[in-house]
């Protein structure tokens, strides 16, 4: 896909805060000199900061599916050209562009798996309970599968699958049976009405902050986007794109997610993987990184209170073994 190197003339958007940014900058430590890949660049708000930190010399690599989103970053990294790349592209496919433009490998990898104020304030693409608009949830609206394809067209038992496995949700067999009914009278296309469904099934809990409908667009927007999929092959062996003693860091905002990085950062930083009843390793393994953060960190209440929708944020990181054995 095209990459986009300078943009002008370009139309302003919502500003995206970018979550737990001194945590981030401490853990990657940006200098001149080091390239970085920022696999969900967004709005730009952790490019700016690791670009200003790593400044005269350092750069950086954005890509994002979001189209819209690559607009608004190129605008906003504008002070810094020459010193940034931005590719529309997904970030499992971060090897081959990596190759292209970094080399042999980066110093420093980010990826903040929440989607941004670019995508949620406008109605229009579909991904808030809290506008109307039509049921899209596409983060790259150049592919065909949206929301509405799945709320009006999936089985009950796949709809149910999809708000259990992908939501959480508890009562996933009664919200896609009620979706299945409300179907039958015309079809569900925009997010009100969908909303309009989901309040009749999933009642608010005085001892939670979500909104009843919180758990199944969030489930829907994974199947929308293949997010956990895209993630899984990003983690198969993503380390590879770390120099020695290059540092990854990762954002997420929900369980699924945290879970699958959790368990990649450890199988990386393991020392062997053979079955635990050989007495001997036969794998030939070698750890590729030590962890940065064994527990995950956490906004501090006072960016939660600024900007609350950091508030399921979880970071994670580790650092590429200064003498990585190839594994």
């Amino acid at each position: 896909m095209e990459a986009i190197v300078v943009t002008t003339n370009l139309v302003s958007g919502a500003r995206h805060l970018p979550v737990m940014l001194s945590e981030v900058l401490a853990l990657l430590r940006p200098r001149s000199g080091m390239f970085f890949l920022d696999g969900t660049v967004g709005g730009g708000g952790h490019a700016v900061a690791v670009l200003e930190a790593s400044g005269p010399e350092g750069r950086l690599l954005g890509l994002d599916r979001d189209s819209e989103a690559l607009v608004a970053a190129a605008q906003r990294l504008t002070p810094f050209a020459g010193r940034f790349i931005l590719q529309h592209e997904n970030f499992s496919q971060t090897g081959a562009v990596v190759r292209k433009y970094g080399g042999d490998g980066v110093d420093g990898v980010l990826l903040d798996l929440g989607f941004s104020s670019l995508q949620i304030e406008d109605g229009e693409r579909g991904f808030s309970f809290l506008r109307s608009g039509p049921l899209d949830m596409r983060m790259d609206r150049s592919e065909d599968r949206r929301a509405v394809d799945i709320v009006n067209q999936a089985s009950e038992a796949a709809l149910r699958q999809i708000f259990r496995d992908f939501g959480e949700e508890h009562a996933a067999g009664a919200l896609a049976r009620a979706v299945v009914r409300a179907r039958s009278q015309g079809p569900l296309t925009t997010t009100s009405a969908l909303v309009q469904v989901i309040d009749k099934v999933v009642k608010p809990s005085p001892r939670s902050h979500l909104h009843p409908a919180t758990r199944a667009f969030q489930a829907l927007r994974i199947a929308v986007n293949r997010e956990l999929d895209h993630l899984t092959a990003f983690l198969k062996d993503g380390y590879r794109l770390l120099r020695p003693g290059g540092r990854m860091v990762i954002l997420s905002y929900h369980s699924l997610e945290d879970r699958l990085v959790k368990e990649a950062f450890r199988y990386w930083a393991a020392t062997c993987h053979c079955p635990p009843q050989l007495q001997v390793c036969t794998c030939g393994w070698s750890p590729q990184v030590r962890i940065l953060t064994p527990k995950p960190l956490t906004p501090t209440p006072e960016e939660i209170a600024s900007n609350p929708r950091a508030r399921s944020a979880r970071l994670r990181a580790v650092e590429r073994r200064a003498h990585p054995a190839e594994a």
